[in-house]
This record gives C-alpha cells, sequence and structure tokens, in this order.
C-alpha cells in the first residue's frame, strides 16, 4: 500500500527557502600548494597526476565563470636551508608555470599542513561571505586532506575534487613499507566522504544536488 503525504503550505515555503539558501551559499576554491617547489624535487617523477596544472587550470576556468571566490595557497618553509625548495629564498615558493592568478584573487603563504592555522584564510572567507570551499591541490591526503577536515569542523560545507589533486608514494619510516598513490587516494576519499567532504568530480565540483 502507497501512502502520500502532503506538506503545508508553511512547510513547502521553508524547504524552498532552503534550497534557495543553499543555492547561494557563496564558494570557494581553494587551490593548495599547487608550486614550483615540488618540481624541483625527485619524487616528481613518481606523481600521481603529472597533468595537475591543467586539471587545476580547467576547475578554475570553471569556478571564476561561475562567478566561484578561487584563493591560491602556497606552502613556505622558512626553517629549511635558503637553496631548499619550499624556502622562499630559493625563488620556487610560486605557482606552476601556466597557472595564472587573477589580480583579484589572493595569495596565501601557509606555513602548516592546512590552509588555515597559520593564515588569515578563514577571515578572507568570512569578509567574502564564503561558505562552502572546494579543494584542490598537492598532496591529496597532506595538506589537501588535513584541509578538507579542519574546513569541516569549521563548518563549511566541503567538495573534495580528488581529480584536481596529485600525491606521490609514501614510505612509512619506521618499517620502511610503501603506500602507492593509487591507495593513497583511495584512503583519502574513504576516509572523507560523508564524514568531512563530498568527493567530486571537476565536472560536477560545484553542483549542489550532487
Amino acid at each position: 500500500m502507497t501512502r502520500s503525504f502532503r506538506y503545508s503550505t508553511e512547510t513547502t515555503t521553508m524547504i524552498l527557502s532552503l534550497l534557495e539558501y543553499d543555492k547561494s551559499m557563496k564558494t570557494a576554491v581553494l587551490v593548495i600548494d599547487v608550486q614550483e617547489s615540488f618540481r624541483q624535487r625527485k619524487s616528481w617523477a613518481q606523481v600521481s597526476n603529472p597533468d595537475i596544472a591543467a586539471d587545476v587550470s580547467r576547475l578554475v576556468d570553471t569556478a571564476r565563470r561561475a562567478g566561484h571566490e578561487v584563493v591560491w595557497i602556497l606552502h613556505a618553509d622558512t626553517e629549511s636551508e635558503g637553496s631548499a625548495p619550499f624556502n622562499p629564498a630559493s625563488g620556487f615558493v610560486r605557482v606552476f608555470e601556466g597557472l595564472d592568478p587573477a589580480h583579484d584573487e589572493p595569495i596565501i603563504i601557509k606555513t602548516s599542513r592546512n590552509a588555515f592555522t597559520t593564515t588569515n584564510l578563514g577571515q578572507y572567507l568570512m569578509r567574502r561571505g564564503v561558505r562552502r570551499v572546494a579543494i584542490a591541490g598537492i598532496q591529496t591526503e597532506q595538506c589537501c586532506e588535513t584541509t578538507a577536515r579542519l574546513a569541516a569542523d569549521l563548518g563549511y560545507d566541503v567538495t573534495f575534487v580528488t581529480e584536481a589533486t596529485a600525491t606521490f608514494p609514501i614510505t612509512r619510516p619506521d618499517s620502511g613499507e610503501v603506500l602507492g598513490t593509487a591507495e593513497i587516494i583511495s584512503h583519502t576519499e574513504f576516509a572523507l566522504a560523508g564524514r568531512f567532504a563530498r568527493i567530486s568530480s571537476i565536472a560536477q565540483a560545484f553542483d549542489v544536488t550532487q
């Protein structure tokens, strides 16, 4: 036996208002650590996504066309030697060649794995009225995943765009065991999905109905 339910006019209006609010939430793409520093490391030969710059470019172009914010985040290690690729003195703490931040898109320097703790990112997003973030960048399970987790705890609606991330094999220091990039990415998605973030492709990153 099939039962039908009819909402009151007041309830229907409230639901529609909530849906409209969800659609109107301002979104920002957080492009994390897509910087020349990584290309200077020997490990770049093992990167999971050699076309990360092209994928990030597609995501950013889509965001701009939709009127979303774009924030560029770079990682700096000021305690390393001056020639080390993550030390700003090396000249490599800059966005990949071929990616061009617009004049009104901030470039924020962080010194922690997540993009919030050592920056003014939270204040910037609050001033801009952003409540939804789409995360892309390097590395999938480090700075991208930690940023996604913290963003969720701070109350943001988080989309994790795995297709626009990249990582490298990890060697466990106490055992020498190596975890491949496919396993790393799978673990990250498994941990984040439904708990901290919505896992998305580039094409569906801004589809709030998914």
